[in-house]
């Protein structure tokens, strides 16, 4: 799979999409740069409506948030696509914006992303585990990040952003049983979905 040739995006398909900061820098320095993120995406994901900012949401139901996480210089997120509407719609979107917001706030300019965002295809739901896990596995606190979507599978946090059905019917909606498999998270995991990883 390319990862720049947003033609791939297909309907019903499931996939890794990871970005950082250009020349690795962070693109997340304090608590309200992650929240202004999540905003972004909640407002084109159509989730709450833009007030100030000039925002237009694409289709309620063009995608689902699996899952989530943001760190300081990059972010994952599993993502599926029901529609048309490409996930480089989804993600450009979010991300112009953000960096628009990023080098006002910090009076800065050029490119705050190092380039075009990446994304492998998820083509075998075996996969989706492992990978979910390894996206809530970034940072090292997991159960005390509030930027990744953990908190909302297992902690009881009702976030708004993530649609979990998909993971938890493989855990027949057992949060318990999810927590655990992604506390577990070890080499074994990685091995498995190695070919769905970037560099970080």
């Amino acid at each position: 799979m390319r990862f720049r040739d947003y033609k791939i995006f297909s309907s019903g398909q499931i996939y890794h999409i990871f970005n950082r900061g250009n020349q690795k820098q962070d693109i997340f320095l304090d608590k309200s740069d992650y929240l202004n993120f999540l905003k972004r995406l909640k407002i084109i994901l159509g989730q709450i409506p833009s007030t100030t900012l000039r925002i237009k949401p694409l289709s309620k139901e063009a995608f689902e948030i699996i899952c989530y996480c943001l760190m300081p210089n990059h972010f994952h997120f599993m993502i599926r696509q029901n529609s048309d509407i490409g996930i480089d719609r989804l993600i450009t979107k979010a991300c112009t914006s953000y960096a628009m917001y990023f080098n006002r706030k910090y009076k800065k300019v050029g490119n705050l992303f190092q380039d075009a965002f990446k994304a492998k295809l998820i083509d075998d739901d075996s996969y989706l585990t492992y990978l979910s896990a390894y996206i809530h596995n970034n940072p090292l606190d997991i159960k005390n990040y509030p930027y990744s979507s953990f908190l909302d599978y297992c902690c009881g946090r009702n976030g708004t952003i993530c649609k979990k059905d998909l993971l938890l019917d493989i855990f027949n909606n057992n949060f318990d049983d999810y927590e655990k498999f992604v506390l577990g998270y070890n080499q074994t995991y990685e091995n498995k979905i190695k070919h769905l990883l970037f560099e970080e």
